[in-house]
């Protein structure tokens, strides 16, 4: 066995252990019992995406699902922190605070 035919497999096995994460995320994206918990699910269905560009990159040796997996982190980010965002309001809001959060 080569490292070129060894890496190719690691390669194999990293995309359905990817695909799994995805798959349970999902689920707890769809089942989670808490706002919060969905959040936590969305962003780690946005890393193992970044983690499925980054193993399709070098699977093809195509440098482009590199630059595909720095939008998504990024993107994936920012929807985090909005998304903490809007929960901490509703938190703040569902409890009677009057209090300005900002």
């Amino acid at each position: 066995m080569t490292g070129t035919e060894f890496l190719l497999i690691c390669v194999d096995i990293g995309f359905g252990l990817v695909i799994v994460a995805l798959i349970l995320a999902f689920w707890r994206l769809m089942r989670g019992p808490s706002l919060p918990d969905r959040v936590v699910a969305l962003d780690f269905m946005t890393v193992a995406v970044v983690a499925f560009c980054g193993l399709a990159s070098i699977r093809t040796d195509d440098r482009a699902f590199l630059d595909v997996a720095v939008v998504m982190a990024l993107v994936g980010f920012l929807a985090t922190v909005a998304l903490a965002r809007f929960a901490e309001r509703r938190q703040a809001r569902e409890s009677g605070e009057e209090e300005e959060l900002s």
